[in-house]
């Protein structure tokens, strides 16, 4: 072992020597020195930029995923301000149409804002924000700038329950605009509405035409929107017809709704879109 390391430092001494006694100058012993020294001195060189890149490579892959979390972060937040935007936008503009039909109605009206829906596989029933506080009655008419909703059934201190016309319960004197049909619109058990009407009056009926209250009773007044034909069922000789309605109302959809306060007596078919909303 000492022999070992007497030659190692024998052979350094050496090298130092050729290394001082060379410099500066080219010999035979600076060549053979250089013939061993410059691969080692070219490995060393290329172990260096390899981990020089190794490094640099693992900083920009690490500044990438930086950039790229802040990247997702700030794309996620620009999607929530999108959103915002867009509900404010869809909100104003159901403020504004329900504004303009509330200006349009010969009659006095209360605005209020849907708080709950009762389902059961359809919206059987609507609460709003409206109650005795609000001087509230029962069977109140309920509509939106499509059409008719319902009518008030339940009045509480700071709520009020709508029936809506899907509701079976539900019966809302109708007639058919383009051949004056008239009947009664009935909910069905299946979230459906119906008009029923003598077979007799019921001739010239068809697909897409505009059904709207018939005005009768003093609860609702004339000439509201309520649904639009989508089939007929012929019955033959029975002494009724029914025809399958489509609500011009989305129950599911709705945010806020008109009450009317006013007096019903009025035809209200002007302050309603030629085509009934649909």
């Amino acid at each position: 072992m000492r022999g070992v390391l007497v030659l190692g430092t024998v052979v350094a001494a050496c090298l130092l020597l050729l290394t001082v006694q060379t410099r500066g100058r080219s010999t035979p012993a600076a060549d053979v020195l250089a013939l061993f020294t410059t691969p080692v001195q070219s490995a060393l060189a290329k172990v260096n930029r390899a981990a020089v890149n190794i490094w640099s490579t693992y900083l920009d892959w690490k500044n990438v995923r930086a950039e790229n979390r802040r990247l997702r972060d700030e794309n996620q937040h620009l999607r929530v301000e999108s959103l915002q935007v867009s509900e404010t936008a869809t909100e104003n503009q159901r403020l504004r149409r329900l504004l303009g039909l509330q200006e349009r109605l010969p009659l006095s009206t209360l605005s209020a804002e849907i708080i709950a829906r009762e389902w059961g596989g359809w919206v059987r029933s609507l609460t709003v924000n409206r109650g005795r506080g609000d001087r509230i009655s029962r069977l109140t008419a309920v509509i939106s700038p499509e059409g008719l909703i319902g009518r008030v059934i339940e009045v509480r201190s700071g709520a009020s329950i709508i029936q809506v016309l899907t509701d079976p319960a539900s019966t809302v004197g109708a007639h058919v605009v383009r051949t004056r049909t008239s009947g009664i619109v009935e909910g069905d058990p299946r979230g459906t509405m119906r008009l029923k009407y003598m077979a007799r009056e019921g001739g010239g009926i068809q697909v897409g035409d505009l059904v709207v209250t018939a005005g009768a009773g003093g609860v609702f007044p004339r000439g509201i929107p309520v649904g639009r034909v989508r089939a007929i069922d012929d019955r033959g000789s029975a002494l009724f017809h029914y025809a399958v309605l489509t609500p011009v109302v989305d129950f599911a959809r709705v945010d806020e709704v008109l009450l009317l306060t006013g007096d019903t007596r009025h035809d209200l078919a002007a302050a309603f879109p030629a085509d009934g909303g649909g």
